[in-house]
């Protein structure tokens, strides 16, 4: 794949544009075939969409620690009301079969409240090898029939900083809490059969930060699970919290296995939390999970399982 670019993106003027959303904005909607755009080095000072008719596009760093792009609108500065957080996002996915490598996305913002990163809301979308770097709202993963799949990302925040209601798989990743805080906010549609699944992940926190929580339920249906993860020892004992909803504590799904590390340890879970057998958590796995949300029919499966790079 290496050279095979649509379009180059490049501050010094080397290459097609000096501007990511230009590159965007000059690509074919709803391509036949998909669409690579290849981004130079630099810090890009763009508020980026991607729209539903730029399907199949793939955007492409140089390298993950000196490709970066970087806004820094909050909630209060958005001021549209309760809902002014979904307009705070640095970048914006809306289409489908979308792929990002090798790239920081980062909402410099600071702790002012919630400032999204990244806001996802197609469905088959891929980050690898990139981070996301904000405080509170870092990553939104919408879209209620969406399922996404974040593979070796370095996701940061504060206060519920992987919110939302996508299927969203997170393998072989670092998350890392800078607050004692909490770190899901899961809204799973109810029915659904996945939410936030993590798989093979590190969870790691700033100095100081004693008393994390693995997720809450912003609604009552959210799931989360933790299998296979490294867990650092500022997660809280009782591992998860109900947002003061004792009705959610009948309906949320939130569950461990075969974690390490000292936060691991279960016996003062709350005890509406789930610890799996073998046979449970045998079902999450990435083949299961993407097979039942439809991924195994998509001819872009080669892209976003078997041909991404360790």
């Amino acid at each position: 794949m290496a050279g095979n670019y649509d379009f180059v993106v490049a501050q010094d003027g080397t290459g097609n544009f000096t501007s990511i959303q230009k590159a965007i904005d000059a690509c074919k909607a709803f391509p036949d075939t998909r669409v690579i755009i290849f981004v130079k080095n630099g810090i890009y000072k763009e508020k980026l969409q991607v729209p539903s008719c730029n399907s199949q596009l793939s955007i492409i760093g140089e390298s993950t620690e000196k490709t970066i792009i970087s806004y820094n609108d909050y909630f209060d500065k958005i001021n549209r009301g309760r809902n002014s957080t979904f307009y705070t996002y640095t970048l914006l996915v809306q289409a489908n079969d979308f792929r990002l490598e090798n790239i920081t996305v980062e909402n410099t913002a600071g702790a002012v409240g919630q400032a999204v990163a990244l806001h996802v809301e197609g469905d088959r979308c891929v980050f690898h090898n990139c981070r996301f770097l904000g405080n509170q709202d870092t990553v939104y993963a919408a879209g209620k029939f969406s399922c996404q799949y974040f593979s070796n990302c370095f996701i940061e925040g504060t206060t519920d900083f992987i919110f939302g209601e996508a299927t969203a798989l997170f393998e072989k990743c670092e998350i890392h809490c800078k607050v004692d805080s909490y770190i899901t906010a899961a809204s799973t549609p109810e029915g659904k059969p996945f939410g936030f699944v993590f798989l093979n992940c590190k969870l790691t926190a700033a100095d100081g930060v004693k008393k994390a929580y693995l997720g809450r339920p912003w609604r009552i249906y959210a799931k989360v699970a933790y299998l296979n993860c490294e867990i650092g020892s500022f997660i809280c004992p009782e591992g998860w919290h109900n947002w003061s909803k004792p009705d959610s504590e009948k309906t949320t799904y939130f569950a461990e296995y075969n974690n390490s590390g000292q936060g691991a340890d279960t016996r003062q879970r709350i005890p509406w939390s789930k610890k799996l057998n073998d046979k449970e958590a045998s079902k999450f796995n990435k083949d299961n999970i993407f097979t039942l949300l439809g991924w195994e029919t998509s001819s872009a499966k080669k892209w976003y399982i078997s041909d991404l790079t360790e």
